[in-house]
């Protein structure tokens, strides 16, 4: 049975307005998304190499652990991160925040960092193989790493193949958070989708 998270929104929404399910959807499946590069990338920090051939040494303990260990929680917490996009504590800062605290977040001081990010995280993990280890990024043609076999390439290209799609889900949850924010409601008592006043038949304003 798969997990509740892909196929199942939270019951309640705390948001002051409700949030598409499919943004529900894509915030609470994102972790889980990134979950298998993260795990794949842990047995680096012990200096095994999952299959790469490298030419050079590993780096130090001292470097490969704190490194490893540290990029592959900052990709979670990041990913977590994205869930305020659709819950309330990404309206109001959650009351254990000092200074900020149950003060409620103005749109784009969340829309404004949540672009910025997906637009970084689209440039970074977006590419276009050419053929022969080679592939074509926004920053070049590189090289990718030599596998000892097909297996490991295989398990490499499984696990880091969804972050592939981080950046464009940050973005996309970050559009749907600035119109559910600034969406306010018509005269007919339903919400709109902007704050413009309206004009009645008779030409004055409401």
């Amino acid at each position: 049975m798969p997990p509740r998270i892909f196929h199942t929104p939270p019951p309640v929404s705390d948001t002051e307005r409700p949030v598409p399910r499919w943004a529900m959807r894509l915030a609470y499946a994102l972790p889980l998304l990134l979950l298998p590069s993260c795990l794949w990338r842990l047995p680096f920090a012990a200096h095994f190499a999952m299959g790469q051939a490298h030419d050079g040494g590993m780096p130090p303990y001292g470097v490969s652990i704190p490194y490893v260990l540290g990029l592959s929680v900052l990709s979670e917490v990041t990913a977590i991160l994205g869930i305020g996009l659709v819950r309330g504590w990404g309206e109001v800062a959650p009351a254990w925040i000092p200074v900020i605290g149950g003060r409620r977040i103005r749109p784009l001081a969340a829309v404004v960092p949540a672009l910025v990010g997906g637009l970084i995280l689209t440039f970074l993990f977006t590419d276009v193989p050419l053929g022969g280890r080679r592939r074509l990024t926004p920053y070049g043609i590189i090289e990718t790493v030599e596998y000892t076999n097909n297996a490991w390439q295989t398990l490499a290209t499984v696990c880091i193949a969804p972050t592939a799609v981080w950046g464009p889900i940050i973005i996309a949850l970050a559009i749907a958070y600035y119109r559910r924010r600034t969406r306010t409601a018509s005269p007919d008592g339903h919400p709109g989708r902007s704050s413009r006043r309206y004009t009645t038949r008779t030409g004055g304003t409401s």
